[in-house]
């Protein structure tokens, strides 16, 4: 396990690798960061040239790859020989933990995505749980009592949800439960930010604000899990070895959460992989209409401005966690099911 460990981290480089690249060429090809600096106004031809040689924008496109990746305070970026970069400020790299300052507030790009970083975790980590407990519940109950009027249900109202689009649930949860309950005099929710101002960020306030916001993510969410886990859950219990465990006077508790369960959970698996590492991305359609000040907006409001070193640095960090968490992945499955073996 070690070696095949150690074999996946060392193919990883050369992804990475190409997946930084293809994502800076993307944002190269998306406008001009200078034309405004990040700001309202358009910046001078003067300064925009004098700032383009500074920041090496006036180079090749791979070169400015390579200052981003490794910095340029190289002599590979001295381009008269006297041994000095071309521009001023020289920059670690990506490689060496610098990722760049932002032009938006001007502070280093990893502290911009460390303060968001949080408040997204709190979102997204506690929607997750909420839609594992109840999809597990609903899919489970809905295989188990397939083609009943519960599992008929349950079907209809996850394909209605599952089909309605995230903005318009979002939209309507605020009209139902923040503009109509205030209307009618009942307690309702707020509709943005993460705490109200003049109560502070207490921990009554932060779960207060994030009531709407987590049931938007969970409603779609839900429906799709709990349909994936009911036809894996239909796949298993139909099996020959759950038939021959039922014959052996096991309770049907035992037979659905020690057997059943266990080999449903490996495509599970899978789809949690791979949904786990875009939850450090955010919801940005959630998070802009409840202005939850999380990665999502951050990522919108920095693309509007073209801040290549935020973008970058948060790209860059959902592709690392795509690839650590599908190695999770593969171990996990060596839990699940002791026949897989990485040798």
């Amino acid at each position: 396990m070690f070696a095949y460990i150690v074999r996946r981290l060392l193919q990883a480089i050369p992804l990475l690798l190409l997946v930084s690249l293809v994502i800076f060429l993307l944002l190269q090809s998306a406008g001009d960061p200078l034309a405004t600096m990040g700001g309202r106004v358009p910046t001078r031809p003067d300064d925009r040239e004098r700032l383009r040689r500074q920041l090496g924008l006036d180079q090749p496109i791979l070169t400015q790859y390579l200052y981003w990746l490794i910095g340029n305070d190289w002599t590979l970026f001295d381009r008269d020989g006297d041994g000095v970069p071309e521009t001023p400020g020289t920059r670690l790299g990506v490689l060496r933990g610098d990722f760049g300052t932002s032009i938006v507030t001007k502070q280093p790009a990893t502290k911009v995505i460390g303060d968001r970083l949080p408040n997204t975790l709190l979102l997204m980590v506690s929607s997750e749980i909420i839609i594992l407990s109840v999809a597990l519940i609903i899919g489970v109950v809905s295989a188990v009592r397939q083609y009943s009027l519960l599992d008929n249900l349950l079907t209809g109202l996850s394909f209605i949800t599952f089909s309605m689009p995230i903005f318009l649930v979002a939209f309507g949860l605020l009209y139902i439960f923040a503009v109509k309950f205030r209307e009618w005099g009942l307690p309702y929710f707020p509709t943005s930010g993460i705490f109200d101002p003049q109560e502070g960020r207490t921990f009554g306030q932060v779960v207060w604000h994030m009531v709407l916001p987590v049931t938007t993510i969970c409603i779609i969410s839900i429906a799709a899990y709990s349909r994936y886990i009911r036809s894996n859950m239909l796949e298993v219990i139909n099996s020959d070895y759950i038939r021959t465990a039922r014959s052996k006077g096991l309770t049907e508790r035992n037979i659905l959460f020690r057997h059943a369960f266990k080999n449903a959970a490996l495509p599970l698996a899978t789809l949690i992989g791979l949904d786990l590492p875009f939850l450090l991305g955010g919801a940005i359609v959630t998070e802009t209409i409840f202005a939850w000040p999380g990665m999502g907006r951050l990522f919108i409001d920095h693309l509007q401005r073209l801040d290549y070193s935020v973008l970058m640095g948060l790209l860059t960090m959902i592709s690392v966690a795509v690839v650590v968490f599908q190695l999770l992945t593969d171990i996990v499955y060596t839990w699940l099911d002791p026949r897989i073996r990485y040798t």
